[in-house]
């Protein structure tokens, strides 16, 4: 699987076509352009901090640069990806992530509504959790279980 590598730059006056052509030079490709503007008197911040959720699994890091992976939430996708592969029903997978404690990102219990707008994210994540050591541990329980003796 490729890496891929980030970069931002803070900029303090308008880009030039100098810059684009270094970094384009460099290997770099412009992925984003963010805007910021001040707003006049008339308008009223958002209500919320970003226009975006984060994805579930993800928090902002301590130094507020960068998305991180949120241990407790990357728990709760691992249980859910091993259940689902375990080929167990909404309700069951309900019950399983309530009877353990775990609860939506609104503190909420889990409903089989919930689990299921979890599948997009899931889908997002199913490459990374299938990499991780974790998943290895939790495919040999599997396999052990499912061989005949």
């Amino acid at each position: 699987m490729a890496c891929f590598e980030r970069m931002r730059d803070v900029l303090s006056e308008p880009i030039s076509p100098e810059i684009i052509r270094q970094r384009t030079a460099a290997g770099w490709r412009m992925v984003a352009i963010e805007w910021r503007r001040e707003l006049p008197d008339s308008e009223h911040p958002p209500e919320r901090g970003f226009s975006d959720d984060i994805p579930y699994g993800l928090r902002i890091s301590d130094d507020c640069q960068r998305l991180e992976v949120d241990p407790h939430e990357n728990r709760v996708l691992l249980l859910l990806m091993d259940l689902l592969v375990q080929d167990f029903s909404y309700s069951s997978i309900v019950s399983d992530l309530n009877e353990k404690g775990f609860r939506t990102r609104e503190g909420k219990p889990w409903s089989r509504v919930a689990v299921f707008n979890m599948m997009p994210r899931l889908i997002e994540v199913g490459p990374r959790l299938f990499a991780s050591e974790e998943w290895e541990k939790r495919r040999s329980k599997i396999t052990q279980a499912r061989a005949p003796e």
